[in-house]
């Protein structure tokens, strides 16, 4: 199943996502680790624009 990963909102297959992160009972694939890393460091303001 591809999911969009919330900081490029490029499509990620969730099988295989480049990171995966937990927050707030939801969990964020993400196409790579550098996706990740601006993840946390604004997790609120992209958690919520999803």
């Amino acid at each position: 199943m591809m999911v969009k990963d919330p900081v490029c909102h490029m499509n990620v297959n969730e099988e295989k996502p480049g990171a995966k992160e937990n927050f707030h009972g939801k969990t964020y694939f993400f196409c790579s680790n550098k996706c990740k890393a601006t993840f946390d460091k604004n997790r609120d303001r992209f958690a919520k624009e999803e």
